[in-house]
């Protein structure tokens, strides 16, 4: 995507994006082990790792995982959260170029990034490093627009936000996955994923996002008085719920 570089897009929000960003659904480790054959012996490429929320999933159930992640800051932020996990490292790459032998890995994982590949680069690179069948599991945390207060709170991302229709995660279809797999033979679990803020964090969840005006940017204030309006209408006992769909799309290339 020309213009958004997502190696420095995610240099000012890595604190923000920890705190207020959701995690993922424990429920994907035995759905990949069923349906992937993921165990404790598999070597995971997490592409785009960021700060390590999808990575530490796998680092859990006991995989060896390799964090792809090309912004500096969002890696070494992920480094520290995962200091504990001796079968962790990170690298400096991208889908394109990982940097990552030939057949060295049993599954490649992308949590919130795969709009930000070039697919067409990133295929042949992705079945360069993966050992047959060569599984890979594109993941997101899908906002959902449902309710008053969601709806409300995508019409502001869509009012104030200029690069929101260009990076939105939710314009990757069923065709655009069917093209990078170069086939109709992927499957799609969903799990429900829910985040409760109160006004600090939803806050902080608005200042997470890449494409959100930044403080200083003359939409900053305008935007943030009418969150504030809409939380305070929709709120109930100083929260709402901010909901998520955790889509899974696996396959094989």
């Amino acid at each position: 995507m020309p213009g958004l570089d997502p190696t420095r897009r995610f240099s000012s929000l890595v604190d923000d994006y920890i705190r207020y960003r959701p995690s993922y659904p424990s429920e994907i480790l035995p759905l990949l082990a069923r349906e992937c054959g993921v165990s404790a012996a598999s070597t995971v490429a997490d592409i785009g790792s960021g700060t390590g929320f999808l990575t530490k999933l796998f680092l859990e159930f006991g995989c060896r995982v390799i964090g792809v992640e090309p912004n500096q800051e969002m890696r070494q932020a992920g480094d520290s959260l995962l200091a504990q996990y001796d079968r962790f490292k990170s690298v400096d790459g991208r889908a394109e170029q990982t940097g990552l032998g030939d057949s060295s890995v049993d599954l490649i994982t992308a949590g919130q990034a795969f709009h930000w590949f070039d697919a067409r680069a990133a295929r042949p690179e992705f079945r360069r490093i993966l050992r047959t069948p060569r599984w890979v599991a594109l993941i997101w945390n899908e906002r959902l627009v449902t309710g008053e207060f969601l709806a409300g709170y995508e019409n502001l991302m869509l009012l104030y936000g200029p690069d929101y229709t260009r990076i939105d995660h939710r314009q990757v279809d069923a065709n655009r996955v069917s093209e990078f797999f170069e086939h109709h033979d992927w499957k799609l679990a969903t799990f429900p994923n829910a985040q409760h803020f109160d006004w600090t964090g939803l806050r902080g969840r608005l200042d997470s996002s890449s494409y959100a005006p930044r403080p200083g940017d003359p939409s900053y204030e305008p935007l943030l008085a009418d969150l504030k309006r809409l939380f305070e209408t929709h709120q109930e006992n100083g929260y709402i719920d901010f909901l998520h769909s955790t889509n899974v799309y696996y396959g094989a290339i």
